[in-house]
């Protein structure tokens, strides 16, 4: 019996095509802009409100990956994404633009993984030959939402984490060979150490992110070292460091290359953007992008990607309460001779 909250896919689902959608400061500031396939020189991104722009990166995206895969919007068969924004509107204006039958996720920086593991449901079942899956965030709109309008000048400590303005895209569809195929998930548990600094979201989520990276080992039956890379989404360098202290407490091997999170990675280090990057668009972005073409290329075989997510909303910060976190994974392998 497949263990509570693991989901093994034996028709191995694919993912076709992925395409990222970026701002500004990360066509500056990411050695990852490269690999973005396209880039704003404005936050506004041609739109008048950071929000419209939100919802314009989701759409250039669903636009990007459909032409990637050699397809068009009739084609697809259903949306899943969601991002950060109250009742994710930039998302649902999106699925209205598309007319695509919707699903819409809150998964807050898990979202990733989690439209990956609802895509391959819908793929696996036969409901669906094309979904486009992922997730998107907005520097800006999300500034606006959890903290104050970056015109207001509010200083942060470096424990913060900076909100990434991109949108990642998937397009998942039945199995092909030489595709990364999605072989299992696991649904994250909630869960809350009773952190209460929304600011030191890393910290918050490395619980999470041990949990489910535990729990889906064990359901596979493997180690780190039978993974190429394992990934976590958006913990920053204060939340990796937890999170790989867990990881080696718990007598796992937490050293070496194979050890990676989206957020520490995504500015390179650079300390003008604090701990980190955050956003439920940090995640899709990396896993759409880097990983996606490293296993493509071959130079990865087998990848856990983990999105971790702070679920907490302004209002239950305002009411004193913890931040419960939660994490998704999602393992891809490119089929023989991915299993060692």
């Amino acid at each position: 019996m497949v263990a509570r909250g693991v989901i093994r896919f034996a028709g191995r689902p694919i993912i076709r095509a992925a395409a990222v959608a970026a701002g500004p400061a990360e066509k500056k500031n990411s050695p990852f802009s490269p690999q973005f396939d396209r880039l704003y020189d404005s936050e506004l991104c041609g739109q008048k409100t950071n929000e419209q722009a939100h919802r314009q990166l989701i759409e250039d995206a669903c636009d990007l990956v459909l032409n990637k895969a050699g397809k068009t919007i009739s084609d697809a068969d259903y949306l899943v994404c969601g991002d950060l924004v109250n009742q994710m509107t930039p998302s649902n204006f999106a699925a209205a633009s598309t007319g695509l039958p919707y699903v819409g996720l809150f998964s807050a920086c898990a979202t990733s993984t989690s439209a990956l593991a609802n895509a391959a449901l819908l793929t696996e079942a036969g409901a669906a030959s094309l979904v486009l899956a992922g997730a998107a965030s907005h520097h800006n709109a999300i500034e606006r939402q959890f903290r104050y309008p970056i015109e207001y000048g509010f200083k942060k400590p470096q424990n913060a984490q900076w909100t990434v303005t991109a949108a990642g895209i998937a397009a998942v569809t039945p199995h092909e060979k030489g595709y990364p195929g999605i072989a299992q998930a696991t649904v994250g548990r909630v869960v809350d150490y009773g952190l209460t600094d929304p600011l030191n979201m890393g910290a918050a989520m490395a619980p999470a992110a041990f949990d489910t990276f535990r729990r889906h080992l064990e359901a596979a039956g493997t180690a780190p070292e039978d993974y190429d890379v394992i990934i976590t989404g958006d913990l920053g360098a204060i939340g990796t460091q937890l999170f790989l202290q867990m990881a080696s407490e718990a007598g796992y091997n937490a050293e070496g290359e194979r050890w990676r999170d989206a957020g520490k990675e995504f500015y390179g280090g650079d300390s003008a953007f604090f701990s980190g990057a955050s956003g439920a668009g940090c995640s899709a972005a990396i896993f759409f992008s880097d990983v996606y073409n490293r296993m493509i290329e071959g130079e990865y075989s087998r990848a856990l990607l983990m999105a971790t997510g702070a679920l907490l909303s302004p209002l239950s910060f305002q009411q004193g309460e913890s931040i419960p976190c939660t994490c998704h994974a999602i393992e891809l392998d490119m089929g023989e001779g991915a299993e060692r």
